[in-house]
Protein backbone atom coordinates (compact mmCIF):
# COMPACT_ATOMS: atom_id res chain seq x y z
CA UNK A 1 0.00 0.00 0.00
CA UNK A 2 1.44 3.24 -0.86
CA UNK A 3 2.66 5.81 1.45
CA UNK A 4 -0.19 8.87 1.32
CA UNK A 5 1.36 12.20 2.87
CA UNK A 6 -0.58 15.57 3.78
CA UNK A 7 1.89 17.50 2.44
CA UNK A 8 5.02 16.75 -0.28
CA UNK A 9 7.37 19.76 -0.47
CA UNK A 10 9.48 20.17 -3.66
CA UNK A 11 12.76 21.50 -2.89
CA UNK A 12 14.76 22.35 0.29
CA UNK A 13 15.85 25.84 -0.33
CA UNK A 14 14.73 28.98 1.58
CA UNK A 15 11.27 28.30 0.87
CA UNK A 16 11.11 24.83 1.24
CA UNK A 17 12.45 24.70 4.19
CA UNK A 18 10.94 27.47 6.07
CA UNK A 19 7.20 25.50 4.65
CA UNK A 20 9.29 22.26 6.40
CA UNK A 21 9.33 24.43 9.40
CA UNK A 22 5.34 25.56 8.94
CA UNK A 23 3.98 21.97 7.69
CA UNK A 24 5.92 20.62 10.85
CA UNK A 25 4.22 23.07 13.36
CA UNK A 26 0.86 22.37 12.35
CA UNK A 27 1.42 18.75 12.52
CA UNK A 28 1.53 18.00 8.83
CA UNK A 29 2.55 14.39 7.68
CA UNK A 30 5.16 15.95 5.49
CA UNK A 31 7.71 14.66 3.49
CA UNK A 32 10.81 16.93 1.75
CA UNK A 33 12.12 15.86 -1.59
CA UNK A 34 15.42 17.34 -2.56
CA UNK A 35 17.20 17.06 -5.64
CA UNK A 36 20.47 18.10 -4.51
CA UNK A 37 22.27 16.22 -1.42
CA UNK A 38 22.45 18.95 0.43
CA UNK A 39 19.67 21.65 1.63
CA UNK A 40 19.87 25.28 1.08
CA UNK A 41 19.47 26.37 -2.12
CA UNK A 42 21.28 28.87 -4.39
CA UNK A 43 22.32 30.33 -0.66
CA UNK A 44 24.88 27.68 -0.38
CA UNK A 45 27.01 29.45 -3.25
CA UNK A 46 26.71 32.83 -1.67
CA UNK A 47 29.99 33.87 0.23
CA UNK A 48 28.34 36.77 2.43
CA UNK A 49 23.96 37.84 2.69
CA UNK A 50 23.98 40.87 4.50
CA UNK A 51 20.62 41.95 4.00
CA UNK A 52 18.52 38.69 5.72
CA UNK A 53 17.09 40.52 9.09
CA UNK A 54 18.50 40.00 12.15
CA UNK A 55 21.92 38.35 10.41
CA UNK A 56 24.25 40.73 8.84
CA UNK A 57 26.89 39.62 7.38
CA UNK A 58 26.62 35.85 7.74
CA UNK A 59 28.09 33.01 5.47
CA UNK A 60 25.32 31.81 2.86
CA UNK A 61 26.61 28.26 3.53
CA UNK A 62 26.11 29.03 6.82
CA UNK A 63 22.38 30.48 6.92
CA UNK A 64 21.00 27.48 4.49
CA UNK A 65 23.00 24.98 7.62
CA UNK A 66 20.65 27.11 10.08
CA UNK A 67 17.36 26.92 7.89
CA UNK A 68 18.04 22.80 7.71
CA UNK A 69 19.15 22.19 11.52
CA UNK A 70 15.19 24.46 12.47
CA UNK A 71 13.96 21.91 10.13
CA UNK A 72 15.53 18.87 11.60
CA UNK A 73 14.79 19.86 15.04
CA UNK A 74 11.37 19.62 14.37
CA UNK A 75 11.55 15.93 13.09
CA UNK A 76 11.33 17.03 9.00
CA UNK A 77 11.27 13.96 7.04
CA UNK A 78 13.66 14.26 4.03
CA UNK A 79 14.78 12.37 1.02
CA UNK A 80 16.67 12.36 -1.98
CA UNK A 81 14.80 12.30 -5.30
CA UNK A 82 14.90 14.13 -8.45
CA UNK A 83 11.35 15.08 -9.40
CA UNK A 84 10.19 13.90 -12.91
CA UNK A 85 6.28 14.78 -12.79
CA UNK A 86 3.22 15.69 -11.08
CA UNK A 87 -0.21 14.07 -11.91
CA UNK A 88 -3.64 14.18 -10.75
CA UNK A 89 -4.82 10.78 -9.68
CA UNK A 90 -8.94 10.12 -8.46
CA UNK A 91 -8.61 8.09 -4.96
CA UNK A 92 -9.89 4.41 -5.35
CA UNK A 93 -12.49 5.42 -2.76
CA UNK A 94 -13.78 7.85 -4.95
CA UNK A 95 -13.05 11.31 -2.20
CA UNK A 96 -11.52 12.99 -4.78
CA UNK A 97 -7.90 13.13 -6.62
CA UNK A 98 -4.41 13.05 -4.88
CA UNK A 99 -1.17 14.48 -6.55
CA UNK A 100 0.98 11.69 -7.76
CA UNK A 101 4.72 12.89 -7.33
CA UNK A 102 7.20 10.87 -9.71
CA UNK A 103 10.49 10.63 -9.13
CA UNK A 104 13.81 9.35 -10.40
CA UNK A 105 13.87 6.96 -7.39
CA UNK A 106 10.52 6.52 -6.41
CA UNK A 107 6.41 7.59 -6.88
CA UNK A 108 4.94 9.79 -3.77
CA UNK A 109 1.53 10.03 -3.13
CA UNK A 110 -0.19 13.36 -1.57
CA UNK A 111 -3.13 15.94 -0.52
CA UNK A 112 -1.24 18.77 -1.36
CA UNK A 113 2.20 19.34 -2.91
CA UNK A 114 4.18 22.69 -2.77
CA UNK A 115 6.70 23.19 -5.37
CA UNK A 116 9.60 24.87 -4.40
CA UNK A 117 12.21 23.66 -6.67
CA UNK A 118 13.86 26.99 -7.28
CA UNK A 119 15.47 29.03 -10.17
CA UNK A 120 19.01 28.74 -11.90
CA UNK A 121 21.27 32.13 -12.71
CA UNK A 122 21.89 32.05 -16.09
CA UNK A 123 25.84 31.50 -16.48
CA UNK A 124 27.95 32.67 -18.99
CA UNK A 125 30.58 29.54 -19.16
CA UNK A 126 34.01 31.47 -19.12
CA UNK A 127 36.70 30.22 -17.36
CA UNK A 128 36.87 31.95 -14.08
CA UNK A 129 32.94 31.75 -13.22
CA UNK A 130 33.24 29.19 -10.83
CA UNK A 131 36.36 29.55 -9.50
CA UNK A 132 35.44 33.34 -8.39
CA UNK A 133 31.40 32.56 -7.43
CA UNK A 134 30.93 34.18 -4.26
CA UNK A 135 34.79 35.87 -4.79
CA UNK A 136 34.13 38.87 -7.05
CA UNK A 137 31.58 37.12 -9.22
CA UNK A 138 27.82 37.45 -8.39
CA UNK A 139 24.36 36.98 -9.89
CA UNK A 140 22.34 39.54 -7.33
CA UNK A 141 23.40 43.47 -6.92
CA UNK A 142 20.70 43.73 -4.16
CA UNK A 143 22.16 40.76 -2.44
CA UNK A 144 25.84 41.83 -2.50
CA UNK A 145 26.22 45.64 -3.90
CA UNK A 146 27.12 46.85 -0.56
CA UNK A 147 30.09 44.52 -0.79
CA UNK A 148 31.54 46.87 -3.36
CA UNK A 149 30.74 50.21 -2.06
CA UNK A 150 32.89 52.74 -3.26
CA UNK A 151 34.56 50.35 -5.51
CA UNK A 152 34.64 49.30 -9.45
CA UNK A 153 32.52 47.04 -10.41
CA UNK A 154 30.97 45.63 -14.15
CA UNK A 155 27.39 44.22 -15.15
CA UNK A 156 27.13 41.95 -17.96
CA UNK A 157 23.92 42.08 -19.88
CA UNK A 158 21.13 44.49 -21.41
CA UNK A 159 17.82 43.63 -20.72
CA UNK A 160 16.04 44.86 -17.81
CA UNK A 161 17.89 43.07 -14.41
CA UNK A 162 21.39 44.16 -16.10
CA UNK A 163 20.22 47.90 -16.16
CA UNK A 164 18.61 47.95 -12.83
CA UNK A 165 21.63 46.29 -11.26
CA UNK A 166 23.53 49.10 -13.00
CA UNK A 167 22.00 51.61 -11.76
CA UNK A 168 21.47 50.36 -8.55
CA UNK A 169 24.91 49.84 -7.85
CA UNK A 170 25.89 53.08 -9.83
CA UNK A 171 24.52 54.77 -6.03
CA UNK A 172 27.19 53.54 -4.43
CA UNK A 173 30.35 52.20 -6.52
CA UNK A 174 32.85 54.47 -7.48
CA UNK A 175 32.30 53.42 -11.53
CA UNK A 176 30.21 50.56 -12.96
CA UNK A 177 30.94 49.09 -16.59
CA UNK A 178 27.64 47.62 -18.38
CA UNK A 179 28.97 45.11 -20.70
CA UNK A 180 26.49 43.96 -23.45
CA UNK A 181 26.93 41.93 -26.55
CA UNK A 182 25.13 43.98 -28.75
CA UNK A 183 25.11 47.58 -30.00
CA UNK A 184 21.43 47.99 -28.47
CA UNK A 185 20.36 47.75 -25.03
CA UNK A 186 17.14 45.18 -24.37
CA UNK A 187 15.68 47.10 -21.30
CA UNK A 188 13.17 49.00 -20.91
CA UNK A 189 13.63 52.96 -22.06
CA UNK A 190 13.10 54.31 -19.27
CA UNK A 191 15.54 52.39 -17.43
CA UNK A 192 18.10 52.93 -20.55
CA UNK A 193 17.64 56.61 -20.24
CA UNK A 194 18.17 56.45 -16.40
CA UNK A 195 21.54 54.22 -17.34
CA UNK A 196 22.36 56.66 -20.06
CA UNK A 197 22.27 59.53 -17.49
CA UNK A 198 24.28 58.47 -15.07
CA UNK A 199 28.31 59.77 -15.05
CA UNK A 200 29.41 57.16 -13.60
CA UNK A 201 28.35 54.37 -15.86
CA UNK A 202 30.33 53.30 -18.66
CA UNK A 203 28.54 51.09 -21.57
CA UNK A 204 30.95 48.78 -23.28
CA UNK A 205 28.94 48.01 -26.61
CA UNK A 206 29.63 44.85 -28.69
CA UNK A 207 31.77 43.23 -25.82
CA UNK A 208 32.02 40.05 -24.00
CA UNK A 209 33.79 38.63 -21.28
CA UNK A 210 36.23 35.97 -22.37
CA UNK A 211 37.45 35.07 -18.91
CA UNK A 212 37.17 36.59 -15.57
CA UNK A 213 40.88 36.71 -13.69
CA UNK A 214 42.27 37.32 -10.50
CA UNK A 215 43.97 35.67 -7.31
CA UNK A 216 41.97 34.20 -4.77
CA UNK A 217 39.39 37.40 -5.95
CA UNK A 218 37.89 38.57 -9.23
CA UNK A 219 40.54 41.66 -10.31
CA UNK A 220 40.03 42.24 -13.76
CA UNK A 221 38.08 41.06 -16.87
CA UNK A 222 39.67 39.45 -20.23
CA UNK A 223 36.97 41.09 -22.67
CA UNK A 224 36.23 40.98 -26.98
CA UNK A 225 34.84 43.34 -29.09
CA UNK A 226 32.60 40.91 -31.41
CA UNK A 227 32.85 43.76 -34.11
CA UNK A 228 36.41 44.32 -34.39
CA UNK A 229 37.90 40.73 -32.53
CA UNK A 230 40.46 43.20 -30.54
CA UNK A 231 40.88 42.39 -27.05
CA UNK A 232 40.98 44.07 -23.97
CA UNK A 233 41.66 43.46 -20.08
CA UNK A 234 39.34 45.44 -17.42
CA UNK A 235 40.31 45.81 -14.12
CA UNK A 236 37.32 45.48 -11.45
CA UNK A 237 36.72 44.30 -8.04
CA UNK A 238 33.40 42.66 -9.11
CA UNK A 239 31.24 41.57 -12.05
CA UNK A 240 27.55 41.25 -11.84
CA UNK A 241 26.26 38.35 -14.26
CA UNK A 242 22.36 39.42 -15.73
CA UNK A 243 22.18 37.35 -18.76
CA UNK A 244 18.89 35.36 -17.50
CA UNK A 245 17.28 33.32 -14.91
CA UNK A 246 16.05 30.42 -15.79
CA UNK A 247 13.02 28.42 -13.29
CA UNK A 248 13.15 25.09 -12.19
CA UNK A 249 9.94 24.49 -13.70
CA UNK A 250 10.12 21.86 -16.00
CA UNK A 251 9.08 18.93 -14.56
CA UNK A 252 5.49 20.33 -14.14
CA UNK A 253 4.69 22.10 -17.37
CA UNK A 254 2.84 18.82 -18.06
CA UNK A 255 0.17 20.24 -15.26
CA UNK A 256 0.80 24.03 -15.03
CA UNK A 257 0.53 26.60 -17.45
CA UNK A 258 4.15 28.39 -16.90
CA UNK A 259 4.76 32.11 -18.08
CA UNK A 260 7.94 32.22 -18.81
CA UNK A 261 9.04 29.24 -17.13
CA UNK A 262 7.59 30.16 -13.85
CA UNK A 263 4.32 29.01 -12.05
CA UNK A 264 1.87 32.27 -12.14
CA UNK A 265 0.47 32.56 -8.21
CA UNK A 266 -0.09 35.19 -5.78
CA UNK A 267 1.03 35.54 -2.20
CA UNK A 268 -1.10 33.31 -1.12
CA UNK A 269 0.93 30.84 -3.69
CA UNK A 270 -2.29 29.09 -4.62
CA UNK A 271 -1.70 27.94 -8.09
CA UNK A 272 -4.28 26.89 -10.63
CA UNK A 273 -4.67 23.54 -9.41
CA UNK A 274 -6.53 22.77 -6.59
CA UNK A 275 -4.04 21.66 -3.78
CA UNK A 276 -0.82 22.45 -5.46
CA UNK A 277 1.31 25.42 -4.42
CA UNK A 278 4.17 27.38 -5.53
CA UNK A 279 6.39 29.14 -3.21
CA UNK A 280 10.52 30.34 -3.87
CA UNK A 281 11.47 31.24 -6.94
CA UNK A 282 10.00 29.28 -9.19
CA UNK A 283 6.93 31.45 -8.32
CA UNK A 284 6.09 34.49 -11.21
CA UNK A 285 6.79 37.46 -8.37
CA UNK A 286 8.26 40.87 -8.18
CA UNK A 287 11.44 40.16 -5.59
CA UNK A 288 13.35 37.00 -5.48
CA UNK A 289 15.22 37.18 -2.15
CA UNK A 290 15.54 34.97 0.50
CA UNK A 291 13.36 36.73 2.34
CA UNK A 292 10.30 36.41 0.31
CA UNK A 293 10.92 33.10 -0.41
CA UNK A 294 10.71 32.42 3.28
CA UNK A 295 7.44 34.17 3.37
CA UNK A 296 6.36 32.26 0.50
CA UNK A 297 7.06 28.89 2.04
CA UNK A 298 4.99 30.39 5.22
CA UNK A 299 1.97 31.23 3.00
CA UNK A 300 2.06 28.52 0.75
CA UNK A 301 1.65 26.46 3.82
CA UNK A 302 -1.01 28.29 5.31
CA UNK A 303 -2.31 27.93 2.26
CA UNK A 304 -2.51 23.99 1.85
CA UNK A 305 -4.07 24.23 5.82
CA UNK A 306 -7.27 25.58 3.97
CA UNK A 307 -7.21 23.41 1.60
CA UNK A 308 -7.12 20.40 3.65
CA UNK A 309 -9.33 21.93 6.10
CA UNK A 310 -11.96 22.40 3.38
CA UNK A 311 -11.32 19.06 0.96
Amino acid sequence: MEKQYDLVIIGSGPAGLAAAIYAQRARLNTLVIEKEMMSGGQVLNTYEVDNYPGLPGINGFDLGMKFRHHADQLETVFCEDEVLSVELEDRKDGSGTLKKVIGKKDIYFAKTVIIASGAAHSKLGVPGEEQFAGMGVSYCATCDGAFFRKKVTAVVGGGDVALEDAVFLARMCEHVYLIHRRDQLRGAKSLQEKVFSMDNITILWDTVVEEICGEGKVDSLSLKNVKTGQSSLLSVDGVFVAVGITPNSGSFGNLLELDHGYIPADETCITAIPGIFAAGDVRKKQLRQIVTAAADGANAVTSAERYLTEN
